[in-house]
């Protein structure tokens, strides 16, 4: 099982930051495009090569993120319409997620397999998670879904701190 470390630079202008190893190893770098429409973020490899990208839809009523990896799509993320609490639902053909993933400690499962897990790490300084890798296949979709999650709470808190002003 391959464990790798998602840690996003607090107050990040560019919003960059890496997926590193045990080791802290770079092993991917994630790119969010700054001041563009629509809003994108670009996971690439240590050479560079972008492996998955995260779209939001522009123009909707609702959000609703795009996951690309290999540059076909995979899943969807969308917000349900709710009047309380911010309710989202991911869609895709095979890719299920189990648990509570509005507080990053869910399962990744494929056709009913895990294929990944992931966790907040706690008492850290800025939000860090700890990714296990199952299914060594999977891991390109699994880093993809979790960027893609963090965008989309990162995207509600910016929405709700908009609506208190």
């Amino acid at each position: 099982m391959k464990q790798l470390y998602i840690k996003q630079k607090v107050f990040s202008l560019g919003e960059k930051f890496t997926v590193r190893d045990q080791q802290e190893q770079d092993v991917y770098y994630v790119e969010g495009s700054f001041m563009q429409i629509p809003k994108t973020f670009s996971i690439m490899n240590v050479e560079r090569d972008e492996i998955a990208l995260i779209t939001k839809k522009v123009f909707s009523f609702l959000p609703t993120f795009f996951v690309e990896v290999d540059g076909r799509e995979v899943l969807t993320i969308k917000k349900e319409f709710s009047f309380f609490k911010a309710r989202y639902t991911i869609d895709s053909a095979d890719i299920e997620v189990q648990g509570n993933w509005w507080d990053m400690d869910f399962e990744v499962l494929q056709h009913g397999e895990v294929v990944g897990k992931v966790s907040k790490e706690w008492f850290t300084w800025g939000d860090s998670y700890k990714v296990q890798i199952v299914d060594e296949a999977m891991e390109k979709i699994v880093i993809a879904l979790v960027v893609a999650i963090d965008c989309v709470k990162a995207d509600q808190a910016a929405a709700s701190s908009a609506a208190t002003h």
